[in-house]
């Protein structure tokens, strides 16, 4: 009875001291995490802008008679070149017009060839014939007028476009002035966008050079357009509320994918010389603000702030926050906790780095 005891005794201990060391061995492992630095190098990040498309040229066309909305020839949304005629005003009285005003210039034609008969003759002076010519030349004046104002009842495209909305039907009485529709050249169009004086000073030193004036396109479906913008003008003055100063880039659009006021993304590649690089795995947002955990001479994880400066898939750039010889935590960021003591095995930066994805120079 009493060996029976001891060696139930003995293996209890046994498998006591097994668990213990499994826990121990458990507990080493769970607490030994990848650590990294930051890595120094030439790279480029892509920075977007919400823009505005404006057409290349975009006009309102109004009536400049009163009268009948005759004829409308085009439709909503409908391409026409310019000359085609788009709508008639009812030209009755204005044809009215013209033919009493061609009548006008024949009698006064009659009556400048009879002064100048008369004036031959020494009949009449020579100021009854230059009065009888001023008659002449105002009813010529009043001719054109009157042709004038008959072809302002037709309104045609001043340019290749596309129609915009019709707020008026066939029959409607029209005042001078009143919108027609809005015509729209959208083979090229305008995207503005606002950029920041910090960018701005990149921008115009990186312009220096020649470089940087391309930019390409993000459409609101998150595909890029296929064809690339150049950035042509700059606003002189920046905005005082916001800081900001708007930029102009100029997209061909032969296939009218883009309409008026349609927002995009502008996208502009910027160099970034001695950029500090980490794995976006490494940091985590708090009300944010994004930190890391950055390893002591002590292995005590201590939270620290950093500012990024851009981003790159699966990388930020680090503006402030970080030095080069900073030991970071790559992995388990979301189990330790600030000043908790930790073992780790250190990895490579550029082995880190070549796992994930980056554009390098």
């Amino acid at each position: 009875m009493m060996n029976k005891t001891l060696m139930a005794l003995g293996l209890f201990a046994s498998l006591c001291a097994t668990n213990c060391s499994s826990k121990k061995e458990k507990q080493e492992v769970v607490s030994r995490f990848a650590v990294t630095s930051p890595l120094t190098m030439d790279t480029s990040f892509t920075r977007e802008y919400v823009s505005q498309i404006r057409s290349v040229r975009n006009i309102e066309l109004r009536s400049q008679e009163k009268g009948f909305l005759q004829n409308i020839y085009v439709d909503e949304g409908q391409f026409v070149k310019a000359g085609q005629l788009m709508f008639r005003i009812m030209p009755k009285i204005y044809e009215a017009e013209l033919m009493k005003a061609k009548a006008e210039v024949n009698a006064a034609e009659i009556e400048v060839q009879n002064t100048q008969v008369l004036a031959d003759k020494n009949v009449v002076s020579k100021n009854e014939l230059a009065l009888a010519n001023a008659r002449l030349d105002q009813s010529r004046a009043e001719l054109q007028l009157a042709q004038t104002h008959l072809d302002f009842t037709e309104i045609r495209a001043p340019f290749n476009g596309i129609i915009d909305r019709l707020p008026l039907k066939q029959g409607s009485l029209v005042e001078e002035g009143e919108l027609l529709t809005t015509l729209s050249d959208n083979s090229q169009v305008f995207a503005y966008f606002n950029v920041s004086e910090p960018e701005y000073l990149d921008y115009m030193t990186a312009a220096k050079t020649g470089a940087r004036k391309q930019v390409s396109l993000l459409m609101a479906n998150n595909a890029t357009f296929r064809y690339p913008g150049k950035i042509e003008t700059i606003e002189g003055e920046f905005n005082n509320e916001t800081g900001n100063i708007s930029f102009r880039a100029t997209f061909p659009n032969p296939e009218r994918l883009l309409r008026h006021g349609q927002t995009a993304k502008v996208q502009m590649v910027v160099p970034f010389k001695n950029a500090l690089i980490i794995p976006q795995k490494a940091t985590y947002e708090l009300q944010d603000k994004v930190y890391v955990f950055v390893v002591d001479g002590q292995n005590r994880a201590k939270s620290r702030e950093i500012t990024i400066g851009g981003q790159l898939p699966d990388l930020y750039l680090v503006s402030s926050g970080l030095a080069a010889t900073d030991k970071i935590l790559l992995e388990g960021v979301q189990r330790v906790r600030d000043d908790d003591k930790i073992t780790y095995a250190f990895q490579d930066p550029v082995q880190v780095m070549s796992r994930l994805k980056l554009k390098a120079e």
